[in-house]
């Protein structure tokens, strides 16, 4: 979800698509339980950080199945305890 809404074009999404499938992820649904964190994730940090829908669902269905989420955007998600986070630090050429 994410990353298809940083697409810019449907060359983008198909490129994330076929970039995705090679790597074999698997998506994983939203659930009740993953809704409710996520309400409670915007409520509590929507206003401090900028925090949007996709990052809160992204946030707690990793938090909901026990995954570690790796990211470069780490004001969204840097107070969120419950969260396992690995920051991405992309490189520059």
């Amino acid at each position: 979800m994410e990353l298809m809404q940083g697409a810019r074009d449907k060359r983008e999404q198909n490129l994330i698509k076929q970039f995705l499938s090679k790597l074999d992820f698997v998506v994983l649904p939203i659930t009740e339980a993953i809704s409710h964190r996520a309400t409670i994730f915007i409520e509590e940090y929507a206003l401090k950080s900028g925090m949007q829908l996709a990052d809160a669902l992204v946030f707690a269905t990793a938090c909901e199945n026990s995954l570690t989420l790796c990211s470069a955007n780490q004001k969204h998600f840097r107070n969120i305890l419950s969260l396992d986070a690995k920051v991405f630090v992309p490189e520059h050429h």
